[in-house]
């Protein structure tokens, strides 16, 4: 299924994945953003489980921000 999520708060405005009927996290991207940073996080978290990103990223910060970039991905795959 293809997710598009609009974030809230950060940067980056949308995020794109898909989730695979197995659970699995594939093809993330984000519009706007910390383009590297978020390259990076994209690769790392590509193939996991929603659970596992969410694990890993929930509750992550951004500078002053109650939340950042990896802290909405982490919202998005559970929320999806």
């Amino acid at each position: 299924m293809e997710v598009t999520y609009k974030t809230k708060g950060t940067c980056a405005t949308v995020i794109h994945f898909t989730k695979n009927d197995d659970g699995t996290i594939t093809n993330i991207s984000f519009e706007g953003g910390c383009n590297g940073n978020l390259k990076a996080v994209s690769k790392l978290c590509d193939g996991m489980k929603a659970e596992d990103i969410a694990a890993k990223l929930s509750g992550n910060t951004c500078g002053f921000k109650s939340t950042s970039c990896a802290d909405q991905l982490a919202k998005a795959v559970l929320e999806n």
